[in-house]
This record gives C-alpha cells, sequence and structure tokens, in this order.
C-alpha cells in the first residue's frame, strides 16, 4: 500500500497562546489649540515624522505679544510709583525722628508702598499669562510621533473650546497591541512573567505573514466577567512600521518551550475510540498500530508525550486504507524543525 511518512524528532517545541489583539499607538495626542485665534501656519506636512518639541502649527501670535507688551509696561509703571513712593517713605520717617511730620502721615506712605508692591506681584502674574498665552500661540509635537491627516487648514479661526483639533499625532515606534486570552491561563502567564520576559508575535490576518516581534508588557488588572478573557498588553519596536495603530492581529504568545520532545507532523495522530494513535512502519516494511498520548498541537507539529520514540517512521498520508501489519511502500517527507520565527522585511 503506498503511503508517505515522516520521521519522529527530537526538538525544542515553543508553546503558544494565541489570542485576537488590535494595535494601537504607543502615545496618541489630538493637537488642538489652547488659545482662540487665527490659524496661521501648520509647519509640518501630513504623514511626516516629528520629534517632540518640533513646531506643529502657529497661531497668529500678534494679539498675544500685544497684551504681553501691555502688561509689561504696567508692571514698569507700578515699579517707577514703587521706588517714588519708597523714597518718599524714607523721607517721611527722617522728618518723623526730627518731629517735623506726624507719625500719621509715616504710616500713610508705607501702605502706599505696601499697596505698589502687592500691584507689583499682580503685575508679574499677568505677565506670566500673557507669556503663556504667547507661547500657546506656538503649537509644539507634544510626543514624538507620526503626523495624521490635517483637519483644519490655515486662515479659519479656532477656539480653545474647539474638539475637532488641528492633527493628530501618532507614537509608532515602538508600538503597542492589546490583546485578550481565557482568564484560565492567567497563572500559567504570571509564573513565565516571574522567571523571564515573554515574547509575542503578531501575525497579520493571513495567520502566516509575522509583522513583528516584541515583548509582553503586563496583563490588565482585572478579568472582564462578561466574557471570562483576561486583557494583555505587549509592545514592538515597529522599526519597518509593519504594524498601525487600529490594525486587527492574530497574536502568539510564548509561554514556554519543551525542550527535546518527541514531535511528529499532526497529520499522523489519528483518533480511535480508544485514544490517540499514529501507524508507525517497522524495518520490515509492515505498519504497527501505536497509542500515543499528545501534549501539545501547533503548527502542525504534535508533541507526543508517550508511546513513540525518536526516529520512529510514521504515516502521515494514507492512514484510511491501512491495517496493523499491512506491508507499505513508503514516500518519505522531510519534517520542519520549529524555529524562532522573523518578522517580514521593511515595506517600500
Amino acid at each position: 500500500m503506498p503511503v508517505t511518512t515522516a520521521h519522529a524528532k527530537r526538538v525544542d517545541f515553543p508553546v503558544y497562546l494565541r489570542g485576537l489583539g488590535q494595535v494601537q499607538a504607543s502615545a496618541s495626542v489630538l493637537v488642538r489649540s489652547r488659545v482662540d485665534g487665527t490659524l496661521q501656519q501648520v509647519a509640518v506636512t501630513e504623514g511626516q515624522t516629528v520629534k517632540q518639541g518640533d513646531l506643529i502649527a502657529v497661531i497668529d501670535p500678534r494679539p498675544f505679544k500685544a497684551a504681553l507688551d501691555q502688561a509689561e509696561a504696567k508692571r514698569a509703571q507700578d515699579q517707577a510709583l514703587l521706588a517714588n513712593a519708597k523714597l518718599d517713605q524714607a523721607r517721611y520717617a527722617s522728618l518723623a525722628q526730627k518731629d517735623y511730620a506726624s507719625r500719621q502721615q509715616v504710616d500713610t506712605q508705607q501702605a502706599i508702598v505696601n499697596q505698589y508692591t502687592a500691584a507689583i506681584v499682580g503685575d508679574d502674574a499677568a505677565v506670566e499669562g500673557a507669556k503663556l498665552n504667547f507661547g500657546f500661540a506656538y503649537i509644539t509635537a507634544p510626543n514624538p510621533g507620526r503626523v495624521g491627516l490635517r483637519l483644519i487648514d490655515p486662515g479659519n479661526m479656532i477656539r480653545a473650546s474647539d474638539g475637532a483639533g488641528i492633527l493628530s499625532v501618532n507614537q509608532v515606534q515602538p508600538i503597542s497591541a492589546t490583546f485578550t486570552l481565557p482568564q484560565d491561563v492567567l497563572p500559567r502567564i504570571n509564573a513565565a512573567m516571574a522567571t523571564s520576559t515573554l515574547t509575542v508575535l503578531a501575525y497579520a490576518s493571513n495567520d502566516r505573514t509575522l509583522l513583528g516581534q516584541g515583548t509582553l508588557l503586563t496583563p490588565d488588572n482585572s478579568i472582564d466577567p462578561a466574557t471570562g478573557t483576561i486583557k494583555l498588553k505587549a509592545t514592538f519596536p515597529n522599526t519597518d512600521n509593519a504594524l498601525w495603530p487600529g490594525q486587527f492581529v492574530n497574536v502568539r504568545l510564548l509561554i514556554e518551550t519543551l525542550v527535546n520532545v518527541v514531535a511528529v507532523p499532526t497529520a499522523a495522530i489519528q483518533h480511535g475510540p480508544s485514544g490517540l494513535y499514529v501507524y508507525a512502519v517497522k524495518p520490515d516494511g509492515t505498519v504497527a498500530r501505536l497509542p500515543v498520548e499528545v501534549s501539545n498541537d501547533d503548527a502542525g507539529l504534535a508533541v507526543v508525550a508517550k508511546g513513540l520514540d525518536a526516529d520512529a517512521v510514521v504515516v502521515i498520508d494514507g492512514q484510511s486504507r491501512l491495517q496493523a501489519g499491512m506491508r507499505v511502500a513508503a514516500t518519505e517527507t522531510k519534517t520542519e524543525t520549529p524555529g524562532p520565527a522573523k518578522p517580514v522585511g521593511p515595506r517600500s
């Protein structure tokens, strides 16, 4: 009977927990004006990468500069009045020592000095407020990231109360992803995190294209009682911009690696009334039916915990026609050994 076979091998088998996740920016800010005025300039282009502190937009600064000059002038005026009041206060104090001025005049002049001193404190606050408003006219990037589509054009009047904003800045390097897993796996995750940093892989919707490799940050601080799932967050370097905010991805969390275990192609595992079994080809060319126990099954490879030795030859195609003791003509295929996955190359 013609069959296709493969060798059982000893491999290091990665065990993944799988979930559906969504990519989100590490930091996402909607840039809005903090003052009212005319949008004079947008200093960045859509899609541009900016650093923290880069100029984003300019609100017409002339009204705020005029208010600042006015506040500084008022402070200078009060400072001059205070200087004159202090001189008068010194004169009255000198005259009072010779009984040429009354004590009441000295006290009145001291009150005037205190009044101008307090006025200057208020002037300092007014100047600081005017400086803030003048600075708010020049809007800078609050965080590094990529500029989104512009929401308003220069020349429009904008107000601090407007909710739409000017544009958004999303930090995509590094980038984050949140995903959910059943609550039952949380103890395993916590135990694994206590000993090492866990690797997270993000795949495209076809579950074959690797988009990024990152690390697990943390599980959420509570389980969703409606679904019985726990939300987790991972971070990815995303140097090639393969991951994008809002994108849905298939996530694999590497929870552990089984070292030097016996593995066969999943197609070799058969289901029978008494459990799982495989057909093994003996040296004389006949097949034997061997009961097995499978501890893990992932990516087309099954880990046989009991019932099969390494280098055994198992049938992976044509089992439906077999019976124990039947002679077969075997065509061997190679068993792929699971290895570390690598992200796809940079996008053009």
